[in-house]
């Protein structure tokens, strides 16, 4: 297991519609946000939820899949990487934003 460096499986629910596109080099994509809830008692006993939120961007087939068959609410399994990277946005301001580039999509829950 040494060799596995950079993985991560989550499983969660999409919390919006995928939204898609192709590169200028025509390569597919897809990007959507999810959540994943965990439960837990605090020290005073007390129930906790608590919610994480994870941005997951997904190419080439799976694109495809994403954007035809996924939508807001819908409980996926994601497995990919976790990359972390910087940008400028329009104003100029350098942004940092960390993603999860799915590799897997395994749809769970009903099939409506």
């Amino acid at each position: 297991m040494y060799a596995v460096k950079n993985k991560v499986q989550l499983i969660g629910h999409l919390g919006n519609e995928p939204e898609a596109g192709t590169t200028e080099k025509g390569k597919k994509w897809a990007k959507f946000s999810m959540a994943t809830n965990e439960k837990y008692r605090n020290a005073r006993g007390e129930r906790v939820e608590d919610t994480q939120w994870h941005y997951v961007v997904v190419w080439g087939a799976l694109a495809e899949i994403t954007a035809s068959y996924l939508h807001k609410g819908k409980e996926v399994l994601v497995e990919g990487k976790i990359v972390s990277r910087s940008y400028v946005d329009k104003e100029g301001v350098k942004k940092y934003a960390t993603e999860i580039v799915a590799t897997g999509l395994l749809m769970l829950g009903n099939k409506n």
